[in-house]
């Protein structure tokens, strides 16, 4: 605590400001834009990376809090004082940090996998910017961030040659996939039939508990929907991700809309008709994946005849 009281000491509203807007990237819609941008537009086994990273961290980090159950550190010290525009995305238990290791994996996934070298330098700028933001805003401790940061980093490395090899060994992805969705089961399992009455019936106990059950649902469906869809992709649909510049911004900008409707459309929809079950995550992201990996790019060749089409024209 004695890190955080120190960077408590020196907040001011500009570097309040600026930590905010750095600690954005780590959040759930920044992972989901990179990941699925570079899915759709410059490599896909890039962006497959980039979101097998991300899922296995989740799982991960989600469990290791469901684990650990440690409080922020507002909840430890309470003569603490965060910086309060952060509290609203300052959900769910401290350890280990979600934001660090969401842009630790995607920054990070991308300084690996590109040649670039100022693109390189750039993500981890970022990435050590957004990881530094937690802690300045109050929301993590040095523990939370360097675990997460450390997690993220290793699956960086370790999924690299994996992801890597599949375009040699197309049955790899496959194994690779079946290994993930039992990782993702299993983890629902140990969320949702794990007696944690034991910890009491306090309000933010609770509402901990809960979100770590939601989120396993969440990232299920999200691997399921991804295990549906791949198949689909590599025997039918087989996109291009190459285009010209304005029909890749209507790939992404079409794209991301869609996820986006999907995502709130059917949160919208279940509570219309009172069905409140966690499940229903598991449905909304295995539809949403299933929608950006197999779905959306059924588009891309009309996208692109109508590209040629103004060429010639």
């Amino acid at each position: 605590m004695s890190v955080l009281y120190w960077l408590e000491s020196i907040r001011n509203p500009v570097l309040d400001f600026i930590m905010q807007l750095f600690t954005h990237l780590g959040s759930e819609v920044f992972f989901l834009v990179i990941a699925l941008t570079v899915f759709w537009c410059f490599d896909k086994r890039e962006g497959i990376y980039l979101l097998f990273v991300g899922f296995i961290g989740t799982v991960l980090n989600q469990f290791l809090k469901l684990v650990y159950r440690i409080p922020r550190p507002w909840v430890q010290d309470p003569k603490f004082t965060i910086v309060e525009s952060a509290r609203a995305d300052a959900g769910g238990y401290s350890f280990p940090s979600g934001h660090t290791q969401n842009v630790v994996g995607t920054l990070g996934g991308i300084a690996r996998w590109t040649k670039r070298k100022w693109l390189r330098i750039v993500c981890i700028v970022l990435l050590l910017l957004t990881s530094f933001s937690r802690m300045y805003l109050g929301v993590h401790t040095p523990l939370d961030v360097g675990v997460a940061f450390l997690i993220a980093v290793v699956l960086i490395f370790a999924l690299y040659p994996v992801v890597r090899k599949t375009a040699e060994n197309p049955k790899l992805m496959y194994v690779l996939l079946g290994v993930l969705i039992t990782v993702a089961f299993a983890f629902v399992l140990y969320a949702n039939l794990t007696d944690f009455s034991a910890l009491g019936t306090d309000e933010e106990v609770l509402a901990n508990i809960n979100e770590g059950r939601k989120n396993s649902y969440s990232l299920f469906g999200a691997m399921l929907g991804f295990l549906i869809a791949y198949p689909l992709d590599q025997k039918y649909i087989q996109f291009k991700e190459k285009a010209v510049w304005w029909v890749q911004i209507l790939k992404t900008v079409g794209g991301l809309a869609g996820v986006l409707a999907i995502k709130e459309g059917l949160k919208l929809l279940f509570n219309a008709v009172g069905f409140t079950w966690l499940g229903t995550n598991a449905i909304r992201y295995c539809v949403v994946v299933f929608f950006a990996a197999a779905v959306w790019p059924l588009v891309f060749p009309l996208l692109r005849r109508l590209s040629k089409e103004k060429e010639t024209a």
